[in-house]
């Protein structure tokens, strides 16, 4: 993908994840498997595949190839990630949970199959993702191999992306009384970096370990992936409040009839919009160790902080 512009690497690299999803995705059993269900297959491909911009996956294999790694030695380990991050859309969109029934523009798993089996087929993308990490396809080194199960599992976790999730149910008053908590700046940050920054800072270190990052190279992508994350999610509660379920493929303006905690109401629209513009500035900074290779990532901060859906 070398020379390619932003949009063109983002298209490359989507067209090779829908691949190997595919891959990992048909029906036919793997040793030591002995049938794959047709329709918790049908399940999880529904919810896998056909999956929009595919920004982990790229995040991934972007800071890999900062160190000479080529896309088709990461394809493997960025589409382990995206089966967690499909997983946990599965889960998001239950009835018990954020109650959608629209996502990237068609039914949720649960709206389409059933509850019962949506569950089932978030639940066997998750696993799925640690089956491909384990495989000598990730990475030859079984080092690196172990290394990345550590990355996934806490970025996805109780510390991480599930722990960010309940914090979330939390705030909107699921559990003490029914009444939204009023969370604090520090508060919010925290629940959105776990929710939804750490599966994208995850990515890119990812790509680290994959590409052989040093200590210090690997800390300035940490900082780069961290900033990213936080970014990303300013900008959905943004495109929440101003977009349309048409251009967003889902349903908005949910956030404030459910009392989330956000920046956006925390600081306002346009105090908002210029932490993310802050964000921005501060991922771009933490590239400039990596010189002119670094140009890509940073054009993608400025895409996450400006998409339209």
């Amino acid at each position: 993908m070398t020379d390619l512009s932003l949009a063109e690497r983002l298209k490359a690299s989507a067209t090779l994840t829908e691949a190997r999803l595919e891959q990992a995705l048909s029906g036919a059993p793997l040793p030591g498997e002995r049938v794959r269900p047709e329709r918790l297959m049908a399940a999880m491909r529904h919810g896998a595949l056909d999956g929009g911009k595919r920004l982990r996956p790229f995040l991934v294999m972007e800071a890999a190839a900062l160190f000479d790694v080529p896309p088709q030695a990461s394809i493997t380990a960025a589409c382990a990630l995206e089966c967690v991050h499909c997983y946990s859309l599965i889960h998001d969109d239950l009835p018990a949970m954020d109650n959608d029934l629209l996502r990237r523009g068609r039914p949720t798993v649960h709206a389409a199959y059933g509850e019962a089996t949506a569950i089932l087929a978030g639940d066997a993308l998750l696993t799925l993702a640690f089956d491909l990490l384990a495989g000598e396809e990730a990475h030859a080194d079984p080092a690196r191999r172990v290394e990345l199960v550590r990355i996934l599992a806490r970025a996805s976790g109780l510390g991480g992306m599930v722990g960010g999730q309940m914090l979330d149910l939390a705030a909107e008053g699921r559990f003490a009384g029914g009444a939204p908590l009023a969370l604090s700046l520090g508060e919010i940050r925290d629940l959105q970096a776990m929710k939804t920054g750490a599966l994208l800072a995850a990515a890119v270190d990812m790509g680290a370990v994959l590409g052989g990052a040093g200590s210090g190279q690997r800390a300035a992508l940490a900082a780069y992936g961290r900033a990213v994350g936080a970014a990303f999610q300013i900008a959905d509660d943004i495109l929440d409040l101003e977009s349309t379920a048409e251009a967003m493929g889902k349903a908005v303006g949910k956030d404030a009839g459910a009392g989330k905690a956000t920046l956006v109401a925390a600081l306002g629209r346009e105090a908002a919009g210029e932490l993310l513009d802050d964000l921005v500035r501060e991922a771009e900074a933490a590239l400039v160790p990596f010189g002119a290779k670094g140009m890509i990532l940073a054009q993608a901060a400025h895409f996450v902080a400006a998409r339209s859906n």
